[in-house]
C-alpha cells in the first residue's frame, strides 16, 4: 500500500514542470479603424453652364397669362421641331420647301428651326405689362421693345383672347393661304422669338422674304412651319394649305406698310393712336404687330 501511494507521488511530481515562469498576462490585440478623408472630387467643367431650356417668362404674368403663353411657347418650338425635321428629310427638293424658300440651302433653315425648338432661353425674356403703354393701340397682340429692352417683348392682352392654339390646326376653317399668322399663338410667337437679336441675330427676322413664291406669306419662316405641321402632323397628307385670295394687302403679321404719321401740328394730339405711332422709329414700326 504504501508502495503505491509513493508511486502515485512519484508520477504527480514527475508530470509538473521543473520550475514554473511568473504568470504571463493575457494581451490583447485593440484594432482601430481609421476613416481617411478621401479628396474632394474636382468640380466637372459644365460647358453649357447659365444656358436654360425653360421659357422666360417675367414675372408681370399672372397665373393664368403665364400658363396660356408657355402653351403658346410650347407650340412654337413644336411647329419649329416638325419644319427642322421636314426639311433634313426632303433638304429643298420638296414643293412645300420651294414654295417658301426657293432653291435656297436647306441648311440655314433648318438652323433657325433648331435655334427656336432648341436653342438656349435665357438671354430673352416675354413679359405681360404694359410697359411701353404700346398695348393701348387698336389691335396690338404684343410688340418687341426694341431700343427700351432688346431681348423683350410684350404680350397684350388681345394675345390671351384671339390666339388658339396648335391642337385646332386646320380647324375653324382656317387656311394658311387666308388666315393670318396670329390666328394660332404658336405661329405668332416663332415670329417674335426671331424679332429678338439673341434668337434671330439680327439675320433672321425675315430670312426668307426675299425667296417666297408667296410674297404675300410672310413671314415666310412661320407660314412654312405652319403649312408643314398641317400637312404633316395635324391633317396627314392632306393638310390646309388652301388658295391664296386673288389679291392680297399687306403682312398678315403687320409688317407689310408702315403705320400712318400724324400730321404735323401746333394743336396737341398725344391722345390719337396715330400720334404715338408716328413717335416710334423707322425701326420699330416694322416691329409692330397686330
Amino acid at each position: 500500500m504504501k508502495g503505491s501511494i509513493s508511486t502515485v507521488l512519484l508520477a504527480l511530481l514527475s508530470s509538473t514542470p521543473a520550475s514554473a515562469g511568473p504568470v504571463q498576462r493575457r494581451q490583447e490585440t485593440i484594432t482601430q479603424t481609421v476613416t481617411a478623408s478621401a479628396p474632394p472630387a474636382p468640380t466637372p467643367w459644365a460647358w453649357n453652364a447659365g444656358g436654360s431650356q425653360t421659357w422666360p417668362i417675367h414675372e408681370s404674368c399672372n397665373a393664368t397669362e403665364r400658363a396660356l403663353l408657355k402653351k403658346g411657347l410650347d407650340d412654337a418650338a413644336a411647329l419649329a421641331a416638325q419644319a427642322k425635321n421636314h426639311v433634313l428629310r426632303f433638304g429643298n427638293s420638296s414643293d412645300m420647301f420651294q414654295k417658301y424658300f426657293g432653291t435656297a440651302p436647306s441648311a440655314e433653315v433648318v438652323g433657325w428651326y433648331d435655334k427656336i425648338a432648341n436653342g438656349d432661353r435665357s438671354r430673352f425674356k416675354f413679359r405681360c405689362d404694359d410697359v411701353d403703354g404700346n398695348c393701348v393701340l387698336p389691335g396690338w397682340g404684343g410688340h418687341w421693345r426694341g431700343e427700351n429692352g432688346t431681348d423683350e417683348t410684350v404680350i397684350c392682352p388681345l394675345s390671351y383672347t384671339t390666339r388658339h392654339p396648335l391642337e385646332g390646326l386646320c380647324g375653324y376653317g382656317y387656311t394658311v393661304a387666308r388666315g393670318a399668322l396670329s390666328f394660332y399663338f404658336g405661329s405668332d410667337l416663332i415670329h417674335r422669338l426671331l424679332h429678338m437679336p439673341s434668337v434671330g441675330e439680327g439675320a433672321a427676322e425675315h430670312f426668307a422674304d426675299s425667296a417666297s413664291s408667296w410674297p404675300s406669306k410672310k413671314p415666310a419662316e412661320a407660314y412654312f412651319a405652319l403649312d408643314v405641321y398641317a400637312f404633316d402632323v395635324a391633317m396627314p397628307n392632306e393638310g390646309c394649305t388652301g388658295k391664296p385670295a386673288e389679291k392680297e394687302e399687306g403682312d398678315s403679321h403687320g409688317h407689310g406698310s408702315v403705320a400712318p404719321t400724324a400730321k404735323t401740328s401746333s394743336a396737341p394730339t398725344a391722345t390719337s393712336a396715330a400720334a404715338a405711332v408716328s413717335r416710334l422709329s423707322v425701326h420699330r414700326r416694322k416691329m409692330l404687330s397686330y
